[in-house]
Formats: C-alpha cells, structure tokens, sequence
C-alpha cells in the first residue's frame, strides 16, 4: 500500500528511476549518501506520515551534526523527491514548504599553503631521473594548481609542447570501483593551463615513447591518501610543513596572488566556476594584499605634497 511506503524506500526508488545515469556518477553518490542518512535518521517514517512538524524534525536530527551548507543540500535532495510524490498523488501536501535550514556552526577551514622558498626545498628533493613517478606528479600540481583528479586524467596527448601549454578537458573517476575518465568539475574547469619552459622541458622528456590517450600517473588503483602520505614523507624530509596534494594547490594559488596576478587570471587557472569562490577561498591573502595597496596608496599620495 502506498500508506505504508517509507520515505527512504521512495527516495531509492526516486533516485534510481530519475537521477540514476542522468547525472555524473559523483552527482549520484551524493543521492545515495542522503537516501542512507534517510535510512539512518528515519528508518520508520511513512510517507503517510510527513507533515512540516516531522519534516522539520528530520531537518533539525540532521543539522545537529552538519553544517548549514551541507543541511541545504540534504533539504533539496529530499524536496525535489517530495515534489514528485506530491504531483503523482502519493502525498497531498508539500511537507517541506517553509522549512527552517539549520546547521552547526561554520568551521573555518584554514589554507594551508608553503612559502616559495618551502615551495623550493620540496621541489629540491624531488627525484625526477628515474621515470615516472609520484615526484613528477607532485611536480606537475605544484607547478600547474591542477586537482587531484585533473592531474591523475593528463595524458601525453594533453601537452602542447610547442605553445607551452597542458589542455585539460577531463578528469579521472579514482573514488569508483571501474576507474576511469570523467568531466571535470564544472564547464569553467575545462581550460588550458599555461606552462613555464621548464616544465616543458621535463614532460616533454618523461612523455617520451609513452601511450598518447592513456593516463601517465595510472597504472593500478589509485587512492588520495596514498599519495598524499607519500607527500608527508616527502615534506618532513625536506624540513617544511606537512601539506596534501589539495594544499599544493592552494600554494600554487597563493603564490601567483603574492606575485601580483590578478584575481581574475588565479580563477581562469584553477577552474574556478567564478571569481567569488577564488576570493572566498583566498580572502586572507586578498586581504594582506589590500592593506600592502593601502601603504602604497598613503605612501604616493603624501609625496604629492
């Protein structure tokens, strides 16, 4: 009967029947983290049973551990679920309408980034005469801001050598059981990343004689920690900072901002969908290099007097 049917058994049969294929695998895996915090939270609530009071208890149980963002996200998965349901008879009226999105507080999350000199003593240490290896990969993030994703799909296809440049169109799907290429995160992610000579000099050299449409860094599965701990090995030998693959990015940013690039060219490199990210992510650097302005400012002005 449709009376006993469980919200989370009609999010899973939602889900299957409308997202399943028409979304990027990364897209549905988020469907079925809510379909499981559903099963978890509400493993007895009937749809029969949903009003605003018990779908806003559903909502206040999940904010108690998730920040509002998060919250949000997890309200429209099911409110578009409902909405469905509503049109097709199986509930009559929207329990979702004016609910309250709460949340834990936001955590600032801290940048971690190295210096250019730290920058330097990591790249130091490299080993980068013995083919291809995770030194050349960190050399490559280090160099280009790529994410982990981005850096795993380049192929030897994927450099233009002659106009010193990487294209980067796609990403490689390592979360999945079948690995394999995947879009990248969003239409802005698609660009082309300019290199400096040196770095053309190094892939153009490891490139060599390998698979032109075949990934260089992979050969078997591939997990983020692994690489990263590798990185930790790597950064405590050189004396710096302890930082992730994620972090090399963030450096990368950090330094191109400290050098004067403007916001607008730090976005367009790093894939960013818009510049309001790259700023909120970078607001404390934006921040010293405002107050830096303002000195300068202060400083020309009294010397017109």
């Amino acid at each position: 009967m449709t009376q006993e049917l469980k919200l989370h058994t009609y999010f899973d049969q939602w889900m299957k029947l409308y997202k399943l294929d028409a979304v990027r695998p990364v897209t549905y895996r988020k469907y079925e983290m809510t379909h499981r915090q559903l099963v978890g939270l509400v493993p007895d609530l009937k749809m029969s049973e949903l009003s605003r009071l018990t779908y806003q208890q559903l909502l206040n149980d999940y904010a108690e551990t998730h920040e509002r963002q998060t919250v949000m996200d997890f309200h429209r998965h099911i409110k578009s679920a409902l909405i469905d349901a509503l049109e097709e008879g199986l509930i009559d009226r929207d329990p979702t309408r004016k609910a309250i999105i709460k949340g834990t507080p936001h955590r600032k999350h801290k940048v971690k980034f190295l210096s250019q000199h730290e920058v330097q003593d990591l790249l130091n240490i490299l080993v980068l005469d013995e083919g291809v290896n995770w030194d050349y990969f960190i050399l490559l993030t280090a160099k280009t801001g790529l994410r982990f994703a981005e850096a795993l799909a380049v192929t030897p296809k994927d450099f233009d050598f002659a106009h010193q440049y990487l294209n980067i169109s796609k990403t490689w799907d390592y979360k999945s059981v079948e690995s394999g290429f995947a879009p990248t995160k969003n239409k802005s992610s698609v660009r082309k990343v300019q290199l400096d000579w040196q770095t053309v000099i190094q892939f153009s050299q490891l490139t060599k004689g390998l698979p032109e449409n075949e990934p260089i860094f992979v050969r078997s599965k591939v997990y983020n920690d692994t690489v990263n701990h590798y990185l930790e090995r790597l950064c405590k030998k050189a004396n710096i900072p302890v930082i992730s693959v994620h972090g090399l990015r963030h450096t990368h940013a950090s330094l191109l901002l400290y050098a004067g690039v403007s916001i607008a060219s730090v976005a367009r490199r790093l894939g960013h969908s818009n510049m309001t990210t790259t700023q909120q992510t970078y607001l404390h650097i934006i921040q010293e290099l405002e107050n830096q302005d303002n000195d300068k400012v202060m400083k020309h002005l009294a010397s017109l007097i």
